[in-house]
């Protein structure tokens, strides 16, 4: 079983910027898929970045260029700085890892884009 915790959300203001972070539990953290997804208010839980245990990453197209996703596989844990951001943007974000036939989600951060 693989524990996640997320923080790092909040409040920010639009054009600002927030670093998430979410800590995973266990021994093998490089060997995870990782992954971060959110969910606005009436919609279904979208991709937004993933690295995998190689290092190689992917973004969904509206965050291409504004989020870095990275992970820090001495602290096991993995990050994601979003920078310019945008009302659009506002949703709860879900860590993700992925390992074998096992998935595990943490219980999800707020982040909330609005002036």
């Amino acid at each position: 079983q693989v524990q996640l915790v997320e923080s790092g959300g909040g409040l920010v203001q639009p054009g600002g910027s927030l670093r998430l972070s979410c800590a995973a539990s266990g021994s093998i953290f490089r060997f995870y898929d990782m992954g971060w997804y959110r969910q606005a208010p009436g919609k279904e839980r979208e991709l937004v970045a993933v690295i995998n245990s190689a290092g190689s990453t992917n973004y969904e197209d509206s965050v291409k260029g504004r989020f870095t996703i990275s992970r820090d596989n001495a602290k096991n844990t993995v990050y994601l700085q979003m920078n310019s951001l945008k009302p659009e943007d506002t949703a709860v974000y879900y860590c993700n890892a992925g390992y074998g036939l096992g998935d595990y989600w943490g219980q999800g951060t707020q982040v909330t884009v609005s002036s």
